[in-house]
Order: C-alpha cells, then structure tokens, then sequence
C-alpha cells in the first residue's frame, strides 16, 4: 500500500476517527438521559452494550470489542441502531489497523476493511450531516489508494460539497487528477487553490509545493518545473528552501538542468547570497572552479566564508593548499586598474569580462557592472554569461529593476533557468528557516 495510506490513517486517528461518544446508561440521573448515545434512541439489545463496545475500543482492546460489536451488528434494527453499529465497526477497524502499524511500521496497510463500515455510515439515516463531509473524503481516500481515481474523484468532490474541508484537501483533489493522467490540469488546479489561498489570507502548506515540483519533474515538464521551483521560494524564502530548490535545479540525480562548470558558479553564487551553501563538498568546488578562470578574489573570499562557518574544516590540506594559492595570485596579480586599462583598449569584450568577474569576487559590484557592460558593448563574448552576471552585480548593489532586466536577456537553457532564480532572489530575497508561509 502507498504511504499516502499511513499518512491518511493516521490524520484519521487524530481526528478522532468517527467522534461518536457514548455514555454508561448506569450514569444517568433521569429518563431524559438513560440513551447510551445522546440523540439517538436505541433498542435496548443495542443500549445495552453500546458502551462497553466502545470503552473496549478506546481502551485498544480488540479481543473484548469485536464480539460487543457484532452482537451490535446482529441486533441492529432501528435507523439509529444501524449508525452505532457501523461508527462502532469503522472505530474498531480503524484501531485495528493503528495498532498493527505501531507493531509493525514496515509492513503494508490493507484499508479495504473500512470501505464497508464507511459504505454504511454514509447511507445510514441518522448519520450526523456534519460528518458526512468527513466519511465521503475517508471513502475517496480509500479510493485513491486502491487505484479507482475516478471513484475517489466522486467522493472527494462529494466532500467538498457537503463543507469537508482539511489541510490537505486541495492537495488531495489535485492529486487525484494527476494520477488519473491529466498532469496539466492536476497542476492548474493546484495553482488555483494555491491563488485561492493566498487571497484568503491562509498560508500554504510547503508539500503543495514540493508536489508541483516533484510532479512536473517526473514527467519532464521542464518549465513548469522552474515555474514551480519559482513559487516555492516565493512563498517560503527562507535558507532551507532555496537550497532544496538550486540543488533539484541543478545538482540533485534527477535534476531538471545540467550547468557546466562556469554556469555552475552562477548557482553557487546564489547560494552564498541566500547563505545556502550546504557542505564542504561545494565550497571547495566552487573555490576551485573561480580558481581556474582567473578569479582567486572570490577562492579566497568563498573558502575564508567555508572555514568560517565550519563548513570546510580546519583540517582541510586541499582548502589551506587552495587558499594559500589564492592569496599568492591575489598579491602577484596587484590592482585591478591595469587589467580594466587593457579592457577599454581591447578590440573584444574579454579582458572586460575577466576583469568584471574579479570586480565581482571583490564584492566591488559598481566595478562589475561597468565592466560587463563593457564587455557586451565590445561583443567577442557569450552575452547570455556576461548578461547573468551583470544581473548578479545589479542584484547584489540593490538595484533589483537593472538586474531584473539584465536577467531579461538571458536566453538558452540553462542559463535561462539560471537567470529565472536570480530573478525570484531579486523579488523575494531570502530570510532565516521558518515553517510559516509569509502572509499573502
């Protein structure tokens, strides 16, 4: 059985599973009260074992409940007999299967034994109108994980109808029509409830979210992928978050891109700025890759910001060996301005590039942008390269308009895709973990 299965079990069992409440007979104090289920009228076979049924249930004591439940069963003859019988069965059933996930959480959950009791709650006439919303959606979650999307279809829709609601109910509904095949309008919906939501002024759960991603990673719906990707770290843009989302983006097996090393950079520099850099693994190469194009500014600043954080330990021959070469290089290359001086008279924008780059590793990002500038003015460059990084050198001076329009021109995966997350950090920045969504 899916884990969806366990996962709906259990929010089941904390909801208090069918909310039918009984009392001892022997504790009323007057006619008015001797019904062992307030406002219903049972036969008295039924008053008489009512109690003992479901305190044997409450009490996780099966062996004593199921015999009470099917002389119920047995004895029901009235309308509100026929109710008790079957929220006494779907409780039993229900703590059957809670207590054979405690002991034993591996093994599969077989909920086909609550299809019948849910079956009779729903067509008993003196089921309560307010938990009929809550015994149709149990039925379409039933549904969903045998596979019968088009009868979970029905009964959620049936749910919603009769004022079911839940966290995750939109999620479940979107869910639905994804399996059934339609991938496209599964997201559409979920983008609507997401809307819908946020107009409300309720936040949204972070698995709406990852189920987007995931869901239109799995079918190669590549820009729906960063559409989603986008959405996310807009509505939780928080370290963690973005994180996940540039490591899915580029670096985790199924990614949705494969950067080269220099496109790469771009996306560590992203992390760094969120402060969303996970390990040592990725300091080190990002230190090594800046390295090797000529920019040891920004090796030295990324593994002095690793060590710092104890990220890259102490310990680390190959970040002291790294840092060491940085800090040689830093000191035989010396001020920037002759470099700059041969950009300007260069016949093609390289040396600008270059040169802009090392501006951008010294953190001196008016100098970045007036180079880069340069550089796509002179031309003999990879304009949607320079053009990314202009916008990182806008993005990170405040000026979020310029940087947004230079990230504009970036076209070509994945440097496009590159830019488009640049772009949401420009929007949204970034804030320390929390578990909230931001207010719409």
């Amino acid at each position: 059985m899916k884990t969806l299965s366990k996962l709906a079990l259990a929010a089941v069992l904390a909801a208090g599973v069918s909310g039918l409440a009984i009392v001892a007979p022997a504790a009323a104090k007057d006619k008015k009260e001797e019904q062992a289920a307030p406002g219903f009228k049972l036969s008295k076979p039924v008053q008489a074992i009512a109690f003992q049924a479901q305190d044997a249930i409450k009490q996780r004591n099966p062996a004593v409940a199921e015999p009470l439940v099917v002389q119920i069963e047995a004895a029901a003859t009235t309308d509100d007999d026929k109710y008790i019988a079957a929220a006494l069965r779907y409780d039993l059933e229900n703590t059957k299967l809670a207590m054979a996930q405690t002991a034993n959480p591996k093994a599969p959950i077989d909920e086909t034994v609550l299809a019948k009791p849910l079956d009779a709650l729903l067509a008993a006439k003196s089921t309560p109108a307010a938990d009929r919303g809550k015994y149709l959606f149990r039925r379409g979650q039933l549904a969903y994980n045998s596979g019968q999307y088009p009868v979970a279809t029905q009964y959620f829709n049936q749910a919603k109808t009769a004022g079911y609601s839940s966290p995750d109910f939109d999620l479940q509904l979107a869910k639905v029509k994804v399996q059934a095949g339609d991938t496209a309008g599964g997201l559409a919906d979920l983008d609507r409830y997401i809307t819908a939501q946020k107009a409300a002024g309720q936040p949204v759960p972070e698995s709406y979210y990852r189920f987007g991603i995931a869901t239109a990673n799995g079918k190669k719906m590549a820009p729906e992928t960063l559409a989603w990707m986008q959405k996310y770290v807009a509505a939780y843009p928080n370290a963690k978050v973005w994180r996940d989302v540039i490591l899915q983006y580029a670096f985790a097996q199924n990614s949705l891109a494969a950067p080269d090393k220099a496109q790469n950079v771009d996306l560590y520099r992203l992390m760094r700025a969120v402060g969303a850099m996970p390990d040592q693994a990725m300091y080190e190469d990002y230190a090594k890759s800046v390295y090797d194009r000529g920019n040891p500014y920004e090796a030295a600043a990324v593994l002095k910001e690793g060590m710092a954080s104890g990220k890259i330990p102490a310990s680390s021959t190959f970040s002291k060996g790294l840092l060491t070469a940085a800090n040689t290089a830093i000191k035989a290359e010396g001020s920037l301005a002759t470099s700059e001086k041969q950009a300007m008279a260069a016949k093609d924008g390289k040396i600008a590039a270059s040169t802009g780059d090392a501006y951008l590793g010294q953190n001196n990002y008016a100098k970045a942008v007036e180079l880069y500038r340069t550089a796509l003015t002179k031309g003999g460059v990879d304009a949607n390269e320079v053009n990314t990084r202009l916008g990182i050198a806008l993005a990170r001076s405040g000026d979020k308009a310029g940087a947004q329009a230079a990230f504009g021109a970036v076209t070509g995966n994945p440097r496009a895709g590159i830019a488009a997350l640049w772009t949401t950090w420009t929007q949204v920045g970034s804030s320390p973990a929390s578990t909230a969504a931001p207010a719409a």
